[in-house]
């Protein structure tokens, strides 16, 4: 069952003539996430991913606009389209049903506040709790995200966390309202082999513990196989090719999904390249 629905979304920027020459830069993007599936969106950086992901929550820069498609959002109540909620309505949504995990926690978090303080403020911007009742509930989120002594932790600033930890708290953060979806944008780019591996881990175990839906953008075709059931491969704005994962790895149809094959590091191999002019020679 479809959980989220894009369908033929173009996002648009001024051109040099400002406002009178909108050019658009995503072009007709559509793609759908069921209900308790790991989605892979991949893609070159400015692909138009992280594009994409931000006009689902509504966060698009200023100066630029969806100039057509819809977002529908399925829930118990029907399904809703986000690009027509207005700025309240779009605020329950974002970080209730849509939990956000950002690219880079190190500046996601803010320097200024205990974990705690900010897990607490996630937490209470959702539910209705007490203080106290939400401090409990953020040690149960760090609980649930494997945080090491979690109480404790509650107390410390981002600064003191490394990159794996603080990951983990803007998870922790991201499931704070008690989504249906979780919209990760590159939530391994920053970290090393064995912490991509741990945050790669602990998503799988929240979609089969919580029954969670995973929006999971990377450019990393080494994620895509690991993690994800399904995935649209993104060039220049646009959608080139989608698939099952093991059918898009087995035989990948679209040319640039093949250079993007090619393109990845094998051990105890030459490159693609190397090997094609070796066979010419």
């Amino acid at each position: 069952m479809t959980l989220l629905a894009v369908r033929g979304l173009t996002i648009a920027f001024p051109g040099f003539a400002g406002e009178r020459s909108w050019r658009p830069v995503v072009r007709g993007v559509s793609l759908a996430v069921e209900r308790g599936e790991i989605f892979g969106l991949v893609g070159e950086s400015g692909s138009g991913k992280t594009l994409t992901a931000l006009a689902i929550l509504g966060l698009l820069p200023p100066n630029a606009r969806v100039t057509s498609g819809s977002v529908e959002l399925q829930g118990a109540e029907g399904t809703v389209d986000l690009l027509a909620l207005g700025p309240r309505e779009l605020r329950r949504v974002r970080g209730g049903r849509i939990g956000l995990v950002f690219q880079e926690p190190a500046t996601a978090l803010n320097p200024a506040y205990t974990l705690g303080f900010q897990i607490v403020e996630a937490v209470r911007a959702h539910r209705t709790l007490s203080r106290h009742e939400a401090r409990d509930e953020a040690v149960r989120l760090l609980d649930r995200v494997a945080m090491p002594d979690a109480r404790r932790r509650l107390d410390d600033y981002p600064h003191q966390l490394s990159g794996g930890q603080r990951q983990r708290v803007m998870i922790a953060m991201a499931l704070a309202g008690g989504p249906d979806l979780l919209l990760a944008d590159e939530p391994t780019t920053a970290l090393d082999v064995t912490l991509q591996a741990q945050i790669l881990e602990l998503l799988e175990d929240l979609r089969r513990d919580l029954g969670l839906s995973v929006l999971l953008i990377t450019h990393d075709l080494g994620v895509v196989a690991e993690t994800c059931d399904r995935v649209a491969v993104m060039r220049a704005g646009e959608i080139v090719e989608e698939a099952a994962v093991e059918a898009l790895f087995r035989a990948p149809a679209h040319p640039y999904t093949r250079a993007l094959l090619a393109a990845v590091p094998r051990l105890g191999a030459l490159s693609p390249v190397v090997e094609k002019r070796e066979e010419r020679a």
